[in-house]
């Protein structure tokens, strides 16, 4: 999971309402479903072997997603080969180009074999037309998930989407010589406000406190996600999401304030830089702090001269110890499947141990599975795996599609489009609340 998108906050703020107010049902006018088809054929094409040659449309298209993709796919294709696969990558905003294409084609009919979408309330608009089927019944063994992975997969009920793989949202990495030069023990860390004042110290030594881009909303928001659940819990954090912001307005307008003060340890460029590029300050050295997802530690893994529990390390984000922030992604099965039986059985092989032990290493993420062997996996997403299993809650994310149905997290990734264009917490608050 990457978020790329060559979006001002402004051109964010213009579009954003307008696609969050678009539903499943109205997609059907703006495509052409003939277009989108022969779009389709830029995959790795049919084969007269198979049985059935399985369109997957997903948007893992750079250097170790695509690896990840890759070694999913050979090995679905060794398990079962009277299936092939046609790869139709659709790249681009982290989802976005797939929900102007499958959209369309799911309503239309001519939905592919699978695709690719996050678990959790990402689902909510196919649900609500009806369009995806249970997939219980291919799991290979569901007793090997824990109860959160589980939720997320079945928003209604029902399982409906084969989760592959889980990163984790509450992280905060750090440059360990630029620790030790300012004088901070992450050790010492244990609340938001002690985070703050580490923030404080670095940039007193001479060092950014927090590299950060605010340039598109899920940065600034995913931390505000991180800060209320230090200091208010992850019960509170999902009565959020149950939509009862007015009765937490208070709790939410303590975080938003949090928030602001630590944009004044942000690096200039902020708002003009993507989430690798301020993350490449913590690399340099140029500053102390990075707080990101687990994919943020592949930059990390690919510097040179830059090893993990020497030169860079990362902390559980203060407050949500024993919580563990999931971004999930999974496939589905959509109804009037024009392959079904390839489909089971790719929605089979993902929940297996064999395939979630080929994905994650390349991918930069743990396994859903709890049982799946370390040996392949490097050290730090060992550590990610002994954090997750000992962790006990679980929660999903608004800025990485599972929290909110998508109508309501495009309201709120709006409302920080703005905060971090002006940073008035009490506009923003107001605006939380009154999305719900």
């Amino acid at each position: 999971m990457t978020r790329e998108s060559p979006l001002s906050r402004r051109q964010y703020i213009q579009i954003a309402g307008a696609t969050g107010a678009v539903a499943l049902a109205g997609c059907a006018e703006d495509e052409d479903p003939e277009d989108l088809d022969d779009d389709s054929d830029a995959g790795n094409g049919g084969s007269d072997d198979v049985d059935e040659e399985l369109e997957i449309v997903h948007w893992w298209t750079a250097g170790s997603e695509e690896e990840a993709f890759n070694a999913l796919v050979e090995g679905f294709e060794e398990e079962y080969d009277e299936y092939g696969v046609e790869d139709n990558p659709a790249p681009g905003g982290a989802g976005a180009a797939i929900d102007a294409e499958i959209q369309t084609r799911v309503l239309d009919q001519d939905p592919p074999g699978t695709f690719q979408i996050w678990p959790g309330e990402a689902l909510r608009d196919y649900l609500d037309a009806d369009t995806l089927e249970p997939v219980a019944d291919y799991w290979d063994d569901e007793d090997a998930y824990v109860d959160g992975v589980l939720d997320a997969a079945a928003p209604d009920g029902d399982l409906v989407i084969a989760p592959i793989n889980i990163h984790r949202l509450n992280n905060v990495f750090y440059n360990t010589e630029v620790l030790d030069d300012a004088g901070v023990d992450p050790d010492d860390l244990e609340s938001p406000e002690d985070l703050l004042e580490a923030f404080e110290a670095v940039d007193d030594a001479g060092y950014v406190g927090l590299a950060q881009q605010t340039q598109e909303p899920w940065g600034a928001l995913q931390f505000w996600e991180m800060v209320f659940i230090g200091q208010h819990g992850v019960d509170a954090y999902e009565q959020f999401l149950d939509g009862e912001a007015a009765e937490l307005e208070a709790e939410i307008e303590e975080s938003l304030e949090f928030v602001e003060a630590v944009s004044e340890y942000h690096n200039e460029d902020a708002g003009t830089v993507a989430w690798d590029e301020a993350n490449n300050d913590v690399i340099t050295g140029d500053a102390a702090f990075h707080h990101n997802g687990d994919w943020a530690a592949g930059e990390y893994q690919g510097a040179d001269d830059f090893e993990y529990g020497d030169d860079w390390d990362y902390m559980v984000f203060p407050g949500t110890e024993g919580m563990y922030a999931m971004v999930m992604d999974g496939f589905v099965y959509p109804s009037n499947n024009p392959t079904p039986d390839a489909t089971e059985a790719f929605i089979s092989y993902c929940t297996t141990t064999d395939a979630q032990e080929r994905f994650n290493p390349h991918k930069g993420s743990i396994p859903p599975r709890t049982d799946v062997p370390t040996d392949d996996f490097p050290p730090f997403l060992q550590d990610q795996m002994d954090d997750f299993e000992s962790s006990d809650q679980q929660t999903v994310s608004i800025s990485h599609g599972s929290g909110l149905n998508p109508a309501q997290a495009s309201e709120v990734e709006e409302a920080f489009a703005v905060f971090t264009d002006n940073w008035d917490v009490d506009e923003t608050t107001q605006e939380l609340v009154n999305i719900f």
